[in-house]
């Protein structure tokens, strides 16, 4: 989809847009809209989830956070907690997020956040 249908879309929706996840590996999340992708660059960092914040959530300073070594259920919950909460820029992740977040290459992040 190029920027112009997405912005088209934006501003076709009445209801503010939710937070976006973005997973290399396949998810179930009820909370956001999930994305699956074939690759997202970092298979150092597999399994891979990027959280990108809502609108209200971007208004408030949120950035797209990347976790890595995303292997076990304990993990997705507290990343499903904190998209229920807000996500980022509306709610802090759970302390133990910060063990998987990473930052990957500019043009990895580039690719997927714009």
């Amino acid at each position: 989809m190029s920027r112009r249908d997405r912005g088209s879309r934006r501003g076709a929706a009445a209801a503010p847009a939710p937070c976006a996840v973005t997973v290399c590996r396949g998810c179930c999340c009820g909370a956001a809209q999930v994305r699956v992708t074939g690759c997202l660059d970092a298979c150092e960092q597999a399994n891979v989830v990027v959280v990108q914040p809502s609108a209200a959530g971007r208004a408030a300073g949120g950035r797209p956070v990347w976790l890595g070594l995303v292997h076990d259920t304990d993990a997705v919950r507290d990343i499903a907690a904190w998209i229920t909460a807000g996500g980022p820029g509306l709610a802090d992740p759970p302390g133990v997020l910060d063990l998987y977040a990473f930052t990957p290459s500019r043009r990895v992040r580039q690719s997927v956040e714009d």
